[in-house]
């Protein structure tokens, strides 16, 4: 007969604790990010085209494209998120879920923007371009 697994009391707050402080650094991150919200997504557009990661005919468009994204994001619950990342949850071993989310929205969503050429690079390069640039604005 299989063991049941019963997290006692010490555990149970000890994995309460986690959540919680995972809960709090996500919306901490969204606040820092929305209240920034115009410098972050050019922040993001600039460096995503001047490291020839997106080949555009209209930089301002890809900026307003990501503004919308990151508008998604904030309003978004935590199935809606989960369910955008999840193709990409693994890119790097402890992502950041707004970097992650961009990311995700720049390969899946904005290659099919009519002003973008093309999108080159890995997920990877995608997703480290955009993290330094997001991290520019939460620890500030």
């Amino acid at each position: 007969m299989p063991k049941v697994f019963r997290p006692s009391t010490r555990e149970s707050n000890i994995l309460s604790k986690i959540e919680s402080s995972k809960e709090h650094e996500k919306k901490s991150t969204l606040n820092s990010i929305k209240e920034r919200i115009e410098e972050v997504c050019n922040s993001i557009a600039m460096k995503l085209v001047e490291n020839r990661l997106i080949e555009t005919t209209n930089k301002s468009a890809i900026e307003e494209q990501i503004k919308i994204c990151i508008e998604k994001l904030i309003k978004s619950d935590d199935f809606e998120i989960d369910y955008q990342i999840s193709p990409f949850r693994f890119v790097v071993p402890t992502p950041n879920v707004v970097s992650l989310y961009i990311t995700a929205f720049v390969v899946e969503q904005l290659i099919n923007h009519k002003d973008v050429v093309d999108i080159f690079g890995s997920d990877e390069e995608i997703y480290h371009c955009i993290n330094r640039q997001v991290t520019k604005f939460i620890h500030n």
